[in-house]
């Protein structure tokens, strides 16, 4: 049977006795039903994962004992960005779900000109904080101790402006290289359109800023199967899948 992990990012070396965080806590003990007794795994995000056991279960709260600690590293060599045009509801989900599962290091969300939702203020803080805790059930499902950073939501011309890492591309139907005829790559900035994909003006934008346009193969994907199929071929060629 699979051990339950979850996040925990304030775990401190000094003390083998820890409570779990508020989610946590609520996910292991109101919606997985565990006992004091069952064993768990807990990781911080930033790379370090340890065993545990309930120890102190109650209503409120729960306190576990770290058991020992797991030295485990599923990073891909390749790092990959995501840069993300943001969609509605379920599909920004999906897709950013996936490409946690899939071993992204950074997910940059992007409203572009045919983005169908308006966010700004306490509603992109709660937008962003949500998407924060899909990227985190991502990291707990698939094994991930490494929680991938999401940036504050940007504005197109913005993101242009500021952005210059590593081997930028932007998926184009029309472009005349495919994956296949880039050399091989430790570092990639893949941009995704929104679900009305990008404008003339904004790929020419993206050219001019030194994102390359890649054509990925004959068939118009929906925004959120394009960045989960694109980071696939990439961690194919140069990274950890395959």
């Amino acid at each position: 049977m699979r051990v339950p992990r979850f996040y925990c990012p304030e775990l401190n070396q000094d003390n083998d006795i820890v409570a779990l965080p508020t989610e946590a806590h609520r996910h292991a003990v109101q919606v997985l039903r565990l006992k004091q007794g069952a064993d768990i795994t807990l990781f911080d995000g930033k790379g370090r994962e340890v065993s545990a056991v309930l120890r102190d279960v109650s209503k409120r709260e729960s306190f576990v004992q770290l058991t020992g600690q797991s030295t485990a590293d599923n990073e891909s060599p390749l790092s990959i960005t995501l840069i993300q045009g943001v969609s509605k509801g379920d599909r920004m989900d999906f897709a950013l779900q996936k490409a946690v599962e899939l071993g992204v290091n950074k997910i940059v969300p992007v409203i572009t000109a045919r983005c169908n939702v308006q966010l700004s203020g306490p509603r992109a803080d709660k937008k962003r904080a949500h998407w924060q805790g899909v990227m985190i059930s991502a990291c707990e499902q698939s094994g991930r101790n490494v929680l991938p950073e999401l940036t504050e939501i940007q504005q197109y011309d913005a993101m242009l402006a500021d952005y210059d890492q590593g081997t930028r591309l932007i998926l184009e139907p029309t472009a005349q290289q495919g994956f296949k005829t880039l050399a091989m790559q430790t570092a990639v900035s893949l941009l995704i359109g929104p679900e009305g994909g990008f404008s003339d003006e904004e790929v020419q934008q993206a050219s001019a800023s030194g994102f390359q346009t890649i054509q990925f193969g004959p068939r118009i994907l929906r925004t959120e199967t394009a960045a989960v199929s694109a980071i696939a071929v990439l961690q194919t060629l140069w990274g950890d899948l395959g």
